[in-house]
């Protein structure tokens, strides 16, 4: 638990002072039951009103003061805990950021947002009950065993026999609660699941008429976790009767038994009241004690699912010693006999592929589903790294380059758009920034994008939601075609980014793109004979491995399967003809 509680180092002043008010008040609250004894013997029995004044008005102060030491306790405990939840927020939030996919794969997404939210306000919320009630617990707990002690030595056994009782109980609960939260965070994990697949997959749903089908589905989970809550629930219900049950026993045994001593002169009436307050102040602060202890297990296994992501070390690091690139990249991507495999996949995904490519011109990657395409983009810019081999950036392995200083120089485009709330603006400008109103409109011409934007009422402000789900496919992949272009990296690495466009769209960026990027390094991965056949270089993958390279009409000839590919997309007057 060494990565949760090195985020309470900032709050360390505030801690003390925490402790510091903790303990007035417990010293407050244990003063209390003193001075109503002594009004009692004092003031009502002796008929003193002088004492009654007296004693009442150092009541009253010390009330009062404790209600201030009350809002001082609870501010602080509020600031530290919010702050803690923010500090710890911000740390699983910046090491998801730093994940490789291999480390995304291993988590699912319902799950990192479920732990970046509930889990740390379930810490939150016991931190601050922990700071407000088991602080406080300890010291009124021990302070009145020791005052009730001092006034009747022989009657302290009501309270221990009554804490024996209590633990007894509390034993037996916790051990049936604690397993139950780990279940409950799953099924929590599970209904975030459940809904996020739902609504990503709403068209699916209502297309196929399944509506029911995800209902049944999502009611098994939720009636699941809420006889699992409800059971717990209960569990947690029974401690207040039974424990209010024992505090009246324990007041009826000190009533009973100081009757006794009263008649033989053992004890005063006024100091019966004091023991009654003192063993009532015991025992609930053992109560507030047990209930922390009740609820702590489930925070801790909150803790234990963020600290999975803490512990998590990314397969994909930053160089010790980076090499610098030079003043001017110019982008020559090379692969050197690179192998890659999935982590804990038996079968490599990519085999000895090696091949270059050069600025200015366009290399293209086709095969069947399963190849191992998109994975080649994917190690470009080190989103996994490879296995066996090397890739290099003008002769530079980028292993040996930061990752941050890698990413710069390419423009990549992923095979789902993907777009940001906002606006068509905020989104093309996303990897650029300061880029100006001119450079967004040649972007989005570029990209074909200006045909659909400017028939928008706002034209390059008009809001995009989440995802993008207020365009269509095509707008998608246009938009984030431009924001690559508006970035003007050395390196374009285009995923299968034309594969919702019309024909036509696609026949008119493909003459931009060859304009707008005739100093870049183009790698495209394409389904499209038309798409990719332009290439100056054409790379056919087969299973993982390179079965053919070079220009359309070389492989037309000497390799089958890329032959195989085109025939069953193309007429034979179209295979002779270069797009």
């Amino acid at each position: 638990m060494r990565y949760l509680i090195k985020y309470f180092k900032p709050y360390f002043f505030w801690i003390i002072i925490l402790f510091f008010s903790v303990w007035v008040q417990s010293q407050i609250w244990l003063a209390l039951p003193g001075y109503t004894s002594r009004i009692v013997s004092e003031g009502i029995v002796l008929k003193d009103i002088n004492a009654i004044w007296s004693i009442g008005m150092k009541m009253l102060l010390i009330t009062t003061l404790s209600g201030v030491f009350t809002i001082i306790i609870g501010f602080l405990a509020a600031k530290i805990s919010t702050g803690y939840a923010k500090s710890l927020r911000q740390a699983v939030f910046t090491k998801i950021e730093g994940f490789s996919l291999n480390e995304f794969n291993a988590f699912s997404s319902s799950s990192l947002i479920t732990r970046s939210t509930n889990d740390i306000q379930q810490i939150q919320n016991v931190a601050s009950m922990l700071m407000r009630m088991s602080l406080l617990a300890p010291f009124v707990g021990v302070g009145a065993i020791l005052k009730a002690s001092q006034l009747a030595s022989s009657m302290s056994w009501i309270v221990f026999a009554s804490i024996c009782i209590l633990s007894a109980m509390i034993a037996i609960l916790f051990l049936i609660a604690i397993p139950k939260f780990t279940l409950i965070q799953q099924l929590v994990d599970r209904l975030g699941l459940q809904t996020r697949e739902m609504l990503t997959g709403v068209r699916v749903i209502r297309a196929y008429n399944k509506d029911a089908v995800q209902q049944k589905k999502f009611d098994k989970i939720n009636i699941e976790s809420v006889n699992l809550n409800i059971l717990v629930s209960r569990i947690m219900a029974m401690m207040q009767p039974i424990m209010t049950l024992i505090m009246g026993l324990a007041s009826v045994a000190v009533v009973w038994l100081g009757a006794y001593m009263l008649n033989a002169g053992e004890l005063q009436i006024g100091n019966i009241l004091a023991l009654m307050q003192y063993v009532a102040q015991a025992i609930m602060s053992f109560i507030m004690f047990s209930i922390i202890f009740i609820m702590v297990p489930r925070a801790a296994v909150s803790g234990k699912r963020i600290e999975e992501i803490l512990i998590v070390n990314s397969k994909i690091k930053d160089p010790e010693q980076p090499q610098n690139l030079p003043s001017k990249v110019q982008g020559i991507i090379e692969f050197q006999r690179v192998s890659f495999s999935y982590e804990g996949s038996e079968q490599p995904v990519l085999t000895n592929i090696s091949f270059v490519a050069k600025p200015g011109q366009t290399t293209a990657i086709i095969g069947g589903t399963g190849s191992g395409k998109s994975t080649i983009l994917n190690l470009i810019p080190r989103l996994y790294d490879v296995t066996v081999g090397s890739i290099t950036l003008d002769g530079i392995d980028i292993r040996n380059i930061p990752q941050r200083e890698l990413r710069k120089y390419i423009s990549y485009i992923p095979q789902k758009a993907s777009l940001f709330s906002g606006t068509i603006k905020s989104n093309i400008a996303y990897g650029q920034p300061d880029a100006s109103k001119d450079e967004i409109n040649r972007a989005a011409t570029s990209a074909q994008a200006s045909e659909f934007i400017d028939v928008l009422s706002d034209g390059l402000d008009s809001d995009i939601s989440q995802g993008g789900d207020n365009i269509s496919g095509g707008q998608k992949q246009r938009l984030s075609i431009a924001r690559a272009l508006v970035k003007h990296a050395p390196v374009f690495l285009f995923d299968d980014s034309f594969s919702a466009l019309d024909f036509k769209t696609d026949l008119a960026l493909r003459k931009s793109l060859r304009q707008e990027l005739k100093d870049s390094t183009i790698i495209i991965v394409g389904q499209r004979i038309s798409t990719i056949m332009h290439a100056d270089n054409i790379i056919v993958l087969d299973n993982g491995v390179i079965v053919g390279q070079g220009k359309h009409e070389d492989l037309l000839i000497s390799s089958s399967v890329y032959r195989e590919i085109a025939e069953s997309q193309l007429s034979s007057d179209e295979l002779k003809k270069k797009k």
